[in-house]
């Protein structure tokens, strides 16, 4: 055979006109299944979207948020407290997010490094990081600003994370397994991940009336011990209230 892949081969006997029909029968036959093929993939590409497609999605949010968890729980490890919901400046004013603050814990130490911590935000000496896009800080599913996140903290009387108050895992006497860190919420309470923005208990408890969650029947959360659970957005708003508190002396029946 001729070293040129594109040279014709040569014949090598037989009935040409026989040969030839019997390569255009197998084209033809060949062509017939990859079109069969080809709806049948059709046919279910809906089903794969709306089942397996969104447990994939489920899943990859929920190893989102378990590295979110390891990195608090390392950030506690160093600091020995877990990092206030914000910083804020000599005034009061916010500064920056607990999301900025782990990020040497997210494998972005060369992100972390180029934030001037002691300038706002969305001074524009920070105008490069707040405009990159950190992937573990979005839900596939979510369909946030590239950069946005739907992570955040639940910021209320009683909840693990307090504006410029750091807490100490010895205040969680509710139990680190059933006290909520951090949870996923729909696009329209995303934020820029960067600033010192973050959810009230509110749009918790009124989880079973929100229109557009990121996933079918509930959301992924964070507890203090780093383990991640879904919950149904069935859950009784008692239940959601005595997940948020550190302290509330109250029962949780946890997510199965």
């Amino acid at each position: 055979m001729s070293g040129d892949p594109y040279e014709s081969p040569q014949s090598t006997g037989g009935t040409p006109g026989r040969q030839e029909g019997s390569f255009a029968r197998r084209i033809a036959i060949a062509l017939a299944v990859l079109g069969v093929v080809v709806i049948l993939i059709c046919m279910g590409l809906p089903v794969f979207r709306g089942g397996a497609g969104d447990a994939a999605r489920r899943m990859h949010c929920s190893n989102n948020l378990k590295q979110i968890a390891i990195a608090l729980a390392n950030y506690e490890s160093l600091y020995h407290c877990l990092p206030p919901a914000c910083t804020v400046d000599a005034n009061g004013k916010p500064l920056h997010s607990w999301r900025t603050l782990i990020l040497p814990f997210m494998e972005q130490m060369t992100l972390y490094e180029t934030i001037d911590l002691s300038k706002p935000w969305d001074d524009p000496a920070n105008k490069e990081a707040r405009e990159t896009r950190v992937p573990s800080y979005q839900c596939l599913s979510a369909n946030c600003a590239p950069n946005h996140t739907n992570y955040v903290a639940i910021v209320a009387p009683g909840s693990c994370l307090q504006p410029t108050v750091p807490r100490k895992l010895s205040e969680i006497t509710d139990g680190t397994r059933s006290t909520l860190m951090v949870v996923e919420v729909d696009a329209r309470h995303s934020v820029p991940w960067m600033s010192p923005l973050d959810v009230n208990e509110q749009w918790l408890l009124s989880l079973g009336n929100v229109e557009k969650l990121p996933h079918s029947g509930g959301i992924n959360v964070a507890f203090v011990d780093g383990s991640v659970a879904f919950v149904s957005s069935r859950t009784t708003p008692a239940t959601i209230h005595a997940m948020i508190t550190v302290a509330g002396n109250d029962s949780v029946q946890l997510p199965d």
